[in-house]
């Protein structure tokens, strides 16, 4: 039997903030729906396609938003998600490359090869060429479309770069950590570059901007200079919140009593971001949008509890599998819904806004077969059901495998040692090993406001691999199933099969010196030749020639720096 250790809190202190009673769910989500929604999702008061914002924040904990109980000042995206529609059953991922990749794709990762890890700044890796992108069906639909913010779907070659991938326009980082007013960014000691590009080339007379106002300017400029006529997509993915974390003075300011010096710097860049925000809104009125407008915000994954970040009450963090690391923030607000004002618990996931926003602006997407999201418009806009009754949160075989897992314990199906997560209706099950699995609730509740570490701590379990919630009843994920419900293991398992035959292999390359932006003129930027692309396309062996008759000069080069590399990310991890 579990056994929890609570530093700092009692159960009538979490009671008094009503987090054990909130009414996280409906009844049942399980319910047989028909999938041609995704033909019906433009309804016929729509007189044009809409324009569509798309806002993402990275690192943005589910607790730090206002209208979820927060202590940190959001006042724009309350008053949007208000009028709007509330997703309080949206899922993302739990890091930034896989959530950036679905909402491109409309796929899961295990179908794009990037279930492992994310895109790293020196690997031959990028997006797959192959996968038509959302902005590249919004293109075919007649849209202008354009990136503002942070791209971290790789960049090796110079068809991988976001304009080679369907944006007409860029600018922001390619990379995923990057200074937010000097815009450098180093991957390991010594490797430091400077990141911040507008189309293809390196934006060095932008360096001293502090990114969120630079972003959310650029956005403005594009709507000044776009007609309202024509229809536009604005994809503005924000650094903000990610590490490293610095804010403008005058908003930390606000937060001068927080005791918790990252929680205080986190907050001012939360509210910053909640500002930048507000002036997009104002600028898709000022010019003429608004009225024919789609604002979606979201999420890229849970925040990071080590700097600054709450997704209390829910269990776990960035990285890692448990409802913390995936349970996004996410709404829409629009005057086109037709439900407004109201929060949705249909059952929503990251992948699912390629086939909806490729309906709402008449996209056509039989040439796009193999999709896993859905169109759920009808269940926002009208308050239908939703299309999805499950999904599947990943499947990793890279990732450290579980010591105590076995094939066994997988009813002889599955190797619990492998890192997976998929929900079915109100089911969800992890095996393998999820990551960090403690409850934090905000630091700046306790009566120690230097200390993060007040929490709560689920002490055994640490033999476990394979863990079964009912997330309808238990969202917080305190009462594992697993062994009163194997009839409902055995099936999850089963669902993990399947997604897992449909896999393909894991593009996770060596990283490769010559990335290094000593060789770039200061700066992280596409550095293969058309040589090495084709010598790299097959994705796991980047470094191995297929014609082993080609000898280059520098193979010995390159063995060493592997090996060398090799070495060094071990000792990085």
């Amino acid at each position: 039997m579990a056994v929890y250790a609570l530093t700092g809190f009692s159960l009538v202190s979490l009671l008094s903030f009503g987090y054990l009673s909130w009414d996280w769910m409906k009844p049942s989500l399980v319910a047989d729906v028909a999938t041609d929604s995704m033909e019906k999702s433009l309804p016929p008061a729509f007189a044009r396609p809409p324009h569509i914002i798309f806002i993402l924040t990275d690192d943005q904990g589910y607790h730090d938003v206002g209208y979820h109980g927060s202590d940190i000042q959001t006042p724009t995206l309350d008053r949007l998600a208000a009028e709007g529609v509330k997703l309080e059953n949206y899922y993302i991922q739990p890091i930034c490359t896989p959530s950036r990749s679905q909402l491109i794709t409309g796929r899961y990762q295990i179908h794009t090869g990037l279930q492992h890890s994310i895109i790293r700044p020196r690997q031959p890796n990028c997006l797959p060429l192959d996968q038509v992108t959302l902005p590249q069906k919004l293109q075919e639909a007649g849209y202008s479309t354009h990136m503002v913010g942070k791209w971290h779907l790789g960049f090796y070659k110079k068809e991988c770069l976001p304009t080679r991938r369907g944006f007409d326009t860029f600018l922001g980082s390619l990379t995923g950590n990057v200074d937010y007013y000097t815009y450098d960014n180093c991957d390991g000691p010594g490797v430091c570059g400077y990141d911040l590009h507008e189309g293809e080339d390196v934006a060095w007379d932008q360096s001293g901007k502090y990114s969120t106002f630079l972003y959310a300017q650029r956005v403005n400029k594009i709507l000044a200079s776009h007609s309202p006529k024509e229809p536009i997509f604005i994809y503005v993915a924000f650094q903000a919140v990610h590490t490293p974390l610095q804010s403008p003075k005058e908003y930390i300011y606000r937060y001068r009593s927080m005791g918790n010096v990252a929680r205080r710097k986190y907050a001012a860049m939360v509210t910053c971001m909640d500002e930048a925000v507000k002036n997009i809104t104002w600028a898709l009125k000022k010019y003429g949008y608004y009225d024919n407008s789609v604002i979606v915000f979201s999420t890229d994954n849970g925040g990071q509890t080590f700097s600054g970040g709450s997704n209390w009450p829910l269990r776990g963090r960035k990285g890692t599998y448990w409802e913390g690391g995936v349970r996004g923030i996410g709404f829409v607000h629009s005057p086109l819904i037709k439900r407004k004002r109201r929060t949705s618990w249909a059952l929503v996931h990251i992948t699912d806004w390629y086939p909806t926003l490729v309906g709402l602006a008449r996209g056509n997407l039989s040439n796009v077969p193999g999709l896993d999201g859905y169109n759920v418009w009808p269940a926002i806009s009208e308050g239908k059901e939703s299309p999805r009754t499950e999904i599947l949160h990943n499947i990793d075989p890279l990732y450290n495998h579980a010591k105590y897992g076995s094939l066994e314990d997988g009813f002889g199906i599955w190797n619990t040692a492998v890192q997976a997560s998929i929900r079915v209706g109100e089911w969800k099950l992890l095996t393998g090993d999820p990551g960090y699995s403690d409850w934090i609730p905000p630091q700046t509740l306790t009566n120690f406001p230097g200390s993060w570490w007040n929490l709560e701590r689920l002490t055994d379990g640490l033999r476990k691999s394979v863990w079964l919630f009912n997330i309808t009843a238990d969202p917080y994920e305190r009462y594992d199933l697993s062994d009163q419900r194997p009839d409902v293991v055995r099936t999850l398992l089963m669902r993990l099969v399947h997604y897992n035959q449909t896999a393909i292999p894991v593009r996770y390359p060596a990283e490769n010196p010559r990335a290094h932006p000593d060789f770039n003129g200061g700066a992280w930027g596409p550095w293969a030749s058309e040589d090495d692309a084709e010598e790299w396309e097959g994705g796991g062996e980047p470094l191995k020639s297929r014609n082993k008759k080609k000898k280059c000069k520098i193979c010995k080069l390159r063995s060493f720096f592997r090996k060398l590399n090799t070495r060094l990310m071990s000792n990085r991890i």
